[in-house]
């Protein structure tokens, strides 16, 4: 069975939805244009944004395998992360909708 991690990005301090959604889309074309091995282990975004203080985060799972890889490519596109947390495993069965998008590749 797959295993995958919490990948959680977050928003600028008081930055909106718009903004937040543009830097992410950026970052995902980027990722997908250079990085496409590793854009093919995301597996599921979660469908809304959620609140952290005056932050918007946006929570993504992504195959244990890419964290370790993923970090050096976020931070060199500006994104800011929580700590991924290798050891906090989920299973596929657990990011289904309506609350998860699944990322079709």
């Amino acid at each position: 069975m797959d295993e995958y991690v919490s990948l959680i990005l977050l928003g600028k301090p008081g930055e909106g939805d718009a903004a937040f959604k543009g830097r992410l889309s950026d970052l995902w074309t980027h990722c997908l244009r250079e990085h496409e091995m590793l854009f093919e282990q995301v597996y599921a975004e979660m469908s809304a944004f959620e609140k952290d203080g005056d932050r918007l985060t946006r929570r993504y799972l992504i195959e244990a395998d890419a964290a370790a890889a993923i970090a050096p490519v976020l931070r060199s596109q500006g994104m800011e992360f929580e700590p991924i947390d290798v050891a906090d495993v989920y299973s596929k069965f657990e990011a289904t909708p309506p609350d998860w998008f699944w990322i079709e590749h």
